[in-house]
């Protein structure tokens, strides 16, 4: 195959050769961990650098009733991380995905998108909502989608 001279080459654009930094949304709850796996399964096929990131939420109400409410997301933030952990090791040698764990605070929705954007995602993988509610209000899921600004997945 012959090199093109660099004036002739098409411009970079994020995407077109395959994700090479996979978002997973994860909060602990089943469809977000089946989320992550699946979202690991596609990193160590594209050779993608699988980011999961954990949104801790903004609970105004309870830290105005004086509730440790940082040291509770905190908490939960650092089982998660305990609990990839644990996974990863398990399947060491089987497969190997190269994984970063981040913390963002706020909505779900709008730290996804932070994530997203600072991470440089080529892809986003979220676990589909286990509440009724969402069916009027709008999920994360459905957000991210209409954002229409990274392909989104969303897993059962």
């Amino acid at each position: 195959m012959t090199e093109q001279p660099e004036q002739q080459r098409p411009a970079f654009e994020r995407g077109t050769d395959g994700p090479k930094v996979i978002v997973a949304g994860i909060d602990g709850s089943s469809s977000s961990l089946r989320a992550a796996s699946y979202a690991a399964g596609l990193a160590r096929r594209q050779n993608a650098l699988l980011a999961l990131v954990y949104v801790q939420p903004l609970i105004p109400a309870g830290a105005a009733l004086g509730a440790p409410v940082a040291g509770a997301t905190d908490e939960i933030a650092e089982d998660l991380i305990g609990e990839i952990r644990r996974a990863a090791e398990r399947v060491k040698g089987m497969f190997d995905v190269r994984w970063e764990f981040h913390t963002f605070r706020g909505d779900p929705y709008n730290g996804l998108v932070t994530a997203a954007d600072e991470l440089t995602a080529d892809a986003v993988v979220v676990g589909a909502s286990e509440s009724a509610g969402h069916r009027f209000v709008g999920s994360v899921a459905v957000r991210l989608v209409k954002a229409g600004r990274w392909p989104v997945t969303v897993v059962p």
